[in-house]
């Protein structure tokens, strides 16, 4: 294996590796909504090339707001969103 140039600095590089390029690109789109993130560039993976590689450079500095958490969540007391075999 060779080494690789580290990215730039500030940013951050992932690889994805699936079976089916609709799941890479599903994980691809995730990333997206939390980090700054180039297009993506896909390869063959695996031995037969039958895979999907997929290299994304994200920029960790930007980052999307929190996800919200539903109203069924935050109106209930803390005490009962724990589960019955959870220690309170």
């Amino acid at each position: 294996m060779t080494a690789e140039a580290p990215p730039l600095s500030g940013r951050a590089e992932v690889r994805i590796v699936s079976t089916s390029p609709e799941v890479a690109r599903q994980v691809a789109d995730v990333l997206r909504r939390f980090f700054a993130c180039d297009e993506g560039r896909s390869y063959p993976a695996g031995p037969e090339g039958a895979g999907t590689r997929l290299h994304l450079t994200l920029d960790p500095s930007y980052s999307a707001p929190p996800l919200r958490r539903p109203w069924i969540e935050t109106s209930r007391r803390p005490t009962d969103r724990t589960h019955p075999r959870e220690a309170v």
